[in-house]
């Protein structure tokens, strides 16, 4: 199979307030252990920081591509001869996507720090799931992506 004719990839990393947030985590541990002395608390600083660094890197490690006729969405790889239309959706849209709009059987890849999202149909009717909800910095050109993959994988 053909590579994608404009492939696409996108690292959903967590917001920069996050390394602030675990630099505190570790600061509170320091605190906890304060008590103990200067070294359990120098420990629980660094020990904090990285446990909590460890954690925001791993949730923002997943990744959005377009590659090789298929959408690869964290775990899921759907080929793009099985999507239908993608829907940009702005931020209001997308929280009522998220929420009351949601239907239990699609696929939603979420980051709630990442307001724009992209809601791609599933067409193959063997598949059970009805869409794809991708949390995006970059729905046009995600969208851009699927659509050019789909004409490569029609004209081969």
């Amino acid at each position: 199979m053909q590579p994608s004719a404009a492939p696409y990839e996108e690292r959903l990393t967590a917001p920069r307030s996050w390394w602030l947030i675990s630099f505190l985590a570790g600061v509170s541990m320091a605190l906890v252990l304060l008590p103990f002395g200067t070294l359990p608390m120098l420990g629980g600083l660094a020990g904090g920081t990285a446990v909590a660094a460890v954690a925001a890197s791993s949730y923002g490690s997943v990744r959005i591509r377009v590659v090789g006729g298929h959408l690869i969405a964290g775990e899921a790889k759907v080929p793009v001869s099985a999507l239908g239309e993608a829907e940009i959706l702005d931020a209001d849209e997308a929280r009522a996507w998220r929420t009351h709009k949601a239907d239990p059987r699609s696929f939603m890849l979420l980051r709630a720090y990442i307001p724009g999202a992209l809601r791609v149909d599933v067409t193959d009717p063997a598949d059970p799931t009805p869409y794809l909800f991708l949390s995006t910095r970059e729905p046009e050109r995600l969208a851009r992506a699927l659509r050019a993959a789909k004409d490569g994988a029609d004209a081969a």
